[in-house]
């Protein structure tokens, strides 16, 4: 497999858990300067604590949500690295389940606003400094509800095919300026949003996982090499790709939920 280039520049956010803090571990693994992005500062700090990097990873507060945080965000990590040559737009929260009537304007707002405009506001962020070096990859975590419905409430899967929306249109934009925007779109990962600690809802759903072809649950860090393969030079040719990396759980067509 082609590599990524040793001290490439990488921005993750959600890195304080899941598979966030899986992504900052293997992108320093393969040499890259990481800065790990997250709400909760404290947890991107213990993702970067982890880690045998040294200089090498920064640890920073950013509420993707919110255009200041996110304009004040990237801004350290250009101070600190000069530069951004990967963005991975990881950071996403579930919602309540709800279908629309019974789902509230502040909820709406808060799923959509980390999950939709998280990615715009970090995407228009990083976007100027990759312009101006006619490069960069930016790789979007979306899900298997980018497809189909029943994966999460009216939010949940509104704003998951808004991330392969954005993808699509990035791609339209500034694929021919150098910078390749393409989607993971997981399935069942064992998180703690998922319930990675032995949550119920994971207990639940464990005999209708072990039907689909995989048999199981994908981990965290298979979807972190996946997104280290998409920001190397062996995926030179995927512009606007929404690679589906869910065991099978599309193609058997069940619905676990």
């Amino acid at each position: 497999m082609a590599r990524l280039v040793l001290d490439s520049v990488v921005v993750v956010t959600g890195a304080g858990s899941g598979m966030g803090r899986a992504m900052v571990e293997e992108f320093c693994a393969e040499g890259a300067r990481v800065a790990a992005l997250d709400i909760d500062r404290e947890a991107a700090e213990a993702t970067v604590a982890g880690l045998d990097a040294g200089a090498r990873a920064l640890a920073v507060g950013v509420d993707v949500s919110d255009p200041e945080s996110v304009r004040l965000g990237v801004e350290e990590v250009l101070g600190w690295a000069g530069r951004v040559d990967v963005l991975c737009n990881n950071a996403g929260i579930l919602d309540s389940y709800l279908p629309a009537h019974e789902v509230s304007v502040e909820e709406w707002d808060r799923v959509i606003g980390v999950n939709q405009t998280g990615p715009f506001l970090m995407s228009r962020a990083v976007i100027p400094d990759m312009l101006s070096r006619g490069a960069g990859v930016i790789i979007n975590t979306a899900s298997v509800s980018a497809f189909s419905a029943a994966g999460g409430g009216t939010a949940y899967t509104s704003s998951k095919h808004g991330v392969l929306g954005l993808t699509r249109q990035l791609t339209f934009d500034y694929g021919s300026k150098g910078i390749r925007v393409n989607a993971i779109c997981p399935g069942a990962t064992l998180t703690g949003m998922t319930g990675a600690d032995g949550g119920e809802q994971a207990v639940e759903m464990d005999p209708e996982i072990a039907r689909t072809p995989a048999g199981r649950w994908c981990q965290p860090a298979e979807i972190a090499r996946l997104a280290v393969f998409l920001a190397g030079s062996g995926a030179d040719f995927m512009h606007g790709s929404a690679v589906v990396f869910d065991g099978g759980w599309l193609t058997a067509a069940r619905n676990p939920f």
